[in-house]
Parts: structure tokens; C-alpha cells; sequence
């Protein structure tokens, strides 16, 4: 009986693979080495390989794609409900190859080389927005211990620095000025960096015009339509606008038993990196809303008044992330509406 899926755990050296016919069968357990599995994968005729979304399965998809092969990535949390026995390789490689048959299992699209390009840069910026947020917390306190208190806020910390360091009556040793000093060059060199990849988004952004058209929507800017426009290769994949602010995590957790339908705060699964660009982008529509009468400004001052700031921010992304998903699929410009009293 011919192999129809094919399980496999992902490792740097070492691979482990379960094959199954078509009736969940196992016909083949192997163990392979890196550089084996490419020749082991080409001599297999064309079925579905799935793999567990972790580091190297876009790669290893996009490889077993050009096979002929048909590509299934697996969030892990989908796959260890199918795990026998305990963890390890082989059992893992079975569970994948389990799950990857069962007919409403979610598969990860797999990116192109250019996607995970841009998805690299959003996360070197992002990763260097930490470091330069703990190094202004690390001044914060080392500062405090000498009395001198820097100002909250990231900005009029910064402003504040060069003066501290300027002012040779504070009381400051020599020693900790220089190691003060270099924290703060340090602090000067992520600036400047975070703002080279800022233009770098920048140039993406003109050259994709699905991220331009995203942008279109308030409160979604360069950083989150290119990041969206990276992760996700077809919209389709999604039943309905609900079911990708699901993905992200901006739709209500569900406590619901005996007909009785009870809403939570949001579940915040999926993408963490998309919903806080999302959740930040609704905060600036919120801050500048003023006195503008289009239907949304309309609504997110009501909706403030009834529920608060923080759940019509919240609310606004859910809807920022509904509205993304409906440009994706009909291929449109956003077009706000004038707000009607009925």
C-alpha cells in the first residue's frame, strides 16, 4: 500500500518519519540524517508531508513542494492532542502524520524566501525596540541609586541623559558616568538602527501594493500591512473575516454551557506580533479621533462612553482586523462612510 502521508519531526541533524497509507496505516518509521532526507523525500511518489511550524518547516516545504509533494504545517498545539505514549521523536513524527488526515486540521500557509525576508526584518526591529526599552530601564534604576530620577516616558528620558551626564555637580563617580555614558551611546546606536529599518519598511511598503492598499484602512500604517501582507499569502485560507481576528486573537473567549452563551476578554492566540501592531494602530485612531463625524469615528466615541477606552481599542482593532481580511479577498481601497443619525 502506497505511503499517502507522510509525518515528519523537524530537528537540525536528525529527522524522524512515519508514513501512513490511506487508511491511517503505519507502512514506514526511519530515522534520517540532514543531509539524507531531501534524496529519501524524492523517490517517495507525490503525498502530503506535514511537519510541525517551527524553525526550518517553511524551508523544508518550499523544498518538498518542488518534489511535487503537497505541504501541511501544523501549529504543535493541534498536533499534541494526537500523541501517544510519551514525547519523543517517533511518537511526535506519528502524531504529526495523525493529525495532518484529520479533515478540519489548520495549516499553516508556507512562505516564500521574500515573505520570510520581511517577516526577519519585523522581528530584528522589534527585538531591537526590547533592548533599547531595557537599556533606558537599566539607566532608570541604575541612576536611582545615586538620586537622580530620570523622567517617565521614553522620549523626555532620553532628553534627560545628556544633560545628567553633562552636569558634573550631581554627585555622579567618574566610573558610573563612563558606564552610564556608554549605556547611552549604546541607546543612541538602537535609534539609529530602528529608524534605518523604519525606512527600510518604508520601501517595502511602495513596492507592495497590497500593503498600500491596507493602508488605506485608519489606523493600520507601514509596520502592520507589510507584516500582514507577509503572513499571509492567501486570505481564502480563512473561512470568513471572524475566522482571521480569531487567528490573531481579537475575538472574545467563549464560556459557554447549557445554551447559555457567556463572552469573555479576547483569547489572545495567533500572532502576538500582528494584534499588539493592530492594538497600537487603534490606540492612535482613538487619540486623534477629535471631532471627525465619519461612521467609525462616530462609533468609537460611543462605544467609549458605554464600555470604556480600553475595550473600544480593543474593539476597534477587531474591526480593523475584519476590515483587513474583506480588502485581501474583494481587492479594494477602504472607503469610510458618513455617519447617519437614522
Amino acid at each position: 500500500m502506497a505511503i499517502t502521508t507522510l509525518g515528519i519531526d523537524l530537528a537540525k541533524t536528525s529527522f524522524s518519519l512515519v508514513g501512513m497509507d490511506q487508511y491511517g496505516n503505519i507502512k514506514l518509521r526511519k530515522t534520517l540524517r540532514r543531509g539524507q532526507l531531501l534524496a529519501f523525500v524524492a523517490k517517495l511518489p507525490p503525498c502530503l508531508i506535514a511537519m510541525e511550524a517551527c524553525g526550518g518547516a517553511h524551508y523544508w516545504g518550499r523544498e518538498f513542494q518542488l518534489l511535487g509533494h503537497q505541504v501541511a504545517i501544523i501549529a504543535a498545539k493541534f498536533v499534541e492532542p494526537y500523541r501517544k505514549g510519551s514525547k519523543n521523536d517517533n511518537n511526535d513524527a506519528e502524531a504529526i502524520a495523525e493529525a495532518a488526515r484529520r479533515p478540519n486540521i489548520w495549516y499553516v500557509p508556507v512562505k516564500s524566501p521574500e515573505q520570510q525576508a520581511i517577516l526577519t526584518l519585523h522581528r530584528v526591529r522589534q527585538g531591537l525596540i526590547k533592548e533599547r526599552t531595557a537599556l533606558i530601564n537599566q539607566l532608570r534604576g541604575l541612576l536611582g541609586e545615586f538620586g537622580l530620577v530620570m523622567p517617565t516616558g521614553r522620549y523626555a528620558a532620553q532628553a534627560q541623559i545628556p544633560h545628567i551626564l553633562a552636569d558634573t555637580e550631581n554627585g555622579l563617580p567618574t566610573l558610573a558616568r563612563q558606564l552610564i555614558r556608554n549605556i547611552w551611546h549604546k541607546i543612541q546606536q538602537d535609534n539609529e538602527q530602528i529608524l534605518e529599518y523604519d525606512r527600510e519598511l518604508a520601501a517595502v511598503v511602495r513596492q507592495d501594493s497590497v500593503a498600500k492598499r491596507l493602508m488605506t484602512i485608519p489606523g493600520v500604517g507601514e509596520q502592520v500591512a507589510s507584516a500582514i501582507s507577509a503572513s499571509v499569502p492567501d486570505p481564502r485560507l480563512f473561512k470568513n473575516c471572524r475566522q482571521f481576528a480569531a487567528w490573531i486573537g481579537l475575538v472574545p473567549r467563549q464560556f459557554s454551557t447549557g445554551g447559555k452563551i457567556r463572552l469573555g476578554r479576547i483569547t489572545k492566540r495567533g500572532d502576538k506580533y500582528l494584534r499588539m501592531c493592530l492594538v497600537h494602530g487603534a490606540r492612535a485612531v482613538v487619540a486623534n479621533l477629535r471631532d471627525k463625524q465619519d461612521h467609525v469615528s462616530c462609533w468609537v466615541r460611543e462605544l467609549i462612553a458605554r464600555r470604556g477606552y480600553l475595550r473600544a481599542v480593543v474593539a476597534l482593532a477587531a474591526r480593523n482586523a475584519r476590515m483587513i481580511w474583506t480588502l485581501l479577498v474583494k481587492k479594494e481601497d477602504y472607503r469610510a462612510i458618513p455617519y447617519s443619525v437614522s
